[in-house]
């Protein structure tokens, strides 16, 4: 059985002791193993700060961009082995294959394109000089340095791929080098693009390392330079912010968490608005099963048109087919795991008991294509009703990380629409259909505060309109409250979060020559 190793220090390591055990979703064959038990975490990190760091720091954007250009060519070249990998061991379909690794690759294409745009900088200027006396010697210069640290990525299941280079692209376009650490459930996909970087020695000692299995007491030797940025549960994230080091040393977590993400119908929507509508909802409920953190579960629906939506969506699922996803003839496959199988299944009863009940699909596996019977960690497409939109309390606490959304029907007023939306205390998207112009600008101020991102699609948009599950690597991801309060990509923005923001406070001109930016006043 393969398997699977840690990079780490500059070498390929194996833990002893107990190993994980990978498994095919739809078989249920156990596929690989892998293992940290024994690794010394704390002289992983020492090297990363050490080798890493320094290298990254000595680069410009440009040249760092460069860097990631090559991770990008690099993995490309296996794009095929990578897709058979993630079908393997993610239950992808070929198309949510190419999803999550076509994903990765365009985020760093972008962030290498970026950085060859920021040119032979090796910092990020924060706006202009501000004058602090008359005459404009005494001057403060903001700036935004890297981190002297290592940028801990613990990343989820459900993109091996897309997670790692989203991540990845951020930090090192900022001048951190990187510790990733992917789900271990599906780790093979993010374990094979690093060997390929490292294959192809694409990047200086300490820039990547990889933890392949458990975290260990990784977080016991972080120090005040590092950051962690997760994506995860809640209750995960949660832990590592109240972790004792992590407290200790003032370490910042960035957390991208559990999403009600929302998807509202406006009552004036034209035909082609609600079609846009129609196809999103049937896209963000099967691409990848149902498990993106961005896909729609609450579907608010004035009360007048509950029927068509109902109808309309039902038709869309009538044609996918579930089953083996390396079929041609299948849609959609398994959840990844077991566990992911389980918690499904019991966040479906908890929204039945709630008062939500099925309109389209029943819960439980159905007859997967080309499976042997009882094998695979399969949940059927399902989409809920909940009458009493404001009395469901499970629909808007619990995130079913699966194939299942809910309808929920309105008064049509942006008020109700927007009482319903902050139920859910915070998400990554809301996608906003309409076209009374009036009522979409008073939607957007009321809706936006509790969310990272609102796509608002009108008939002029409705055919180009990415699925709101579409995260563009220019765009902020991320959202407040129950989603975790973090923020990534969004362009140069994501370079945040791995840099510290100082004032250069004096002599005005000297520090601009210092900075190498021009003298102002």
């Amino acid at each position: 059985m393969l398997e699977l190793r840690s990079h780490l220090a500059g070498r390929w390591q194996s833990g002893d002791g107990r190993a994980a055990t990978l498994y095919n979703p739809t078989t249920e064959a156990a596929i690989a193993t892998c293992s940290t038990a024994g690794l010394d975490l704390g002289a992983a990190l020492a090297f990363a700060r050490a080798h890493g760091g320094p290298a990254l720091r000595e680069l410009t954007f440009a040249q760092r961009g460069a860097l990631l250009q090559a991770m990008r060519e690099a993995i490309h070249a296996d794009r095929e082995g990578l897709i058979e990998l993630a079908v393997q061991n993610g239950g992808n379909t070929r198309g949510d294959a190419k999803f999550d690794i076509d994903g990765a690759l365009a985020t760093l294409g972008y962030y290498a394109d970026l950085g060859k745009a920021m040119g032979d900088r090796k910092f990020v200027v924060d706006g202009a000089a501000e004058n602090i006396v008359r005459g404009g010697r005494v001057q403060g210069h903001h700036v935004r340095l890297p981190r002297r640290g290592v940028a801990v990525h613990i990343n989820a299941f459900n993109f091996p791929a897309w997670g790692l280079a989203e991540k990845a692209a951020t930090s090192l376009l900022a001048g951190v080098p990187v510790l990733s650490k992917p789900a271990t459930s599906t780790a093979l996909v993010a374990h094979r693009m690093v060997e390929l970087l490292v294959e192809k020695n694409v990047l200086p000692a300490g820039v990547f390392s990889l933890l392949t299995g458990s975290v260990g007491d990784l977080l016991d030797h972080l120090g005040p330079q590092d950051v962690v940025a997760f994506t995860g549960s809640a209750d995960t994230g949660a832990r590592i912010r109240g972790h004792q080091r992590v407290l200790a040393a003032g370490v910042p977590v960035g957390v991208e968490a559990d999403s009600l993400n929302s998807t509202v119908l406006a009552a004036d929507a034209e035909d082609s608005t609600y079609d846009a509508l129609i196809r999103h909802i049937h896209t963000e409920m099967t691409q990848k099963a149902g498990q993106k953190c961005t896909a729609t579960r609450r579907i608010l629906v004035p009360r007048d048109r509950v029927a068509d939506v109902i109808a309309d969506v039902s038709e869309r699922l009538r044609g996918v087919v579930v089953g083996d996803p390396g079929r041609e003839d299948v849609h959609m496959g398994p959840v990844s795991t077991a566990d992911q199988r389980r918690s499904a299944e019991e966040g479906i009863a908890a929204l039945m008991a709630s008062g939500a009940k099925p309109v389209f699909g029943a819960p439980g596996r159905g007859e997967p294509l080309g499976v042997e019977a009882g094998k695979g960690y399969f949940v059927s497409p399902l989409l809920l009703l909940a009458e009493d939109a404001h009395g469901a309390g499970a629909v808007h606490d619990l995130e079913v990380f699966g194939p299942v959304s809910t309808v929920l029907p309105y008064d049509g007023s942006v008020a109700d629409a927007a009482a319903l939306v902050a139920r859910g205390q915070g998400s990554l998207v809301c996608s906003i259909y309409g076209d009374d112009r009036p009522w979409l600008e008073n939607a957007l101020q009321e809706i936006g505060p509790y969310h990272g991102r609102v796509s608002v699609v009108d008939a002029k948009i409705a055919d180009k309109a990415f699925a709101p599950g579409m995260v563009l690597p220019g765009l902020n991801h991320g959202g407040p409250g129950r989603a975790g309060g973090g923020s990534e990509l969004g362009g140069v923005r994501g370079l945040e979060f791995y840099t510290q923001r100082v004032v250069a406070q004096g002599n005005g001109p000297l520090l601009a020559r210092f900075l190498g930016i021009a003298a102002e006043g």
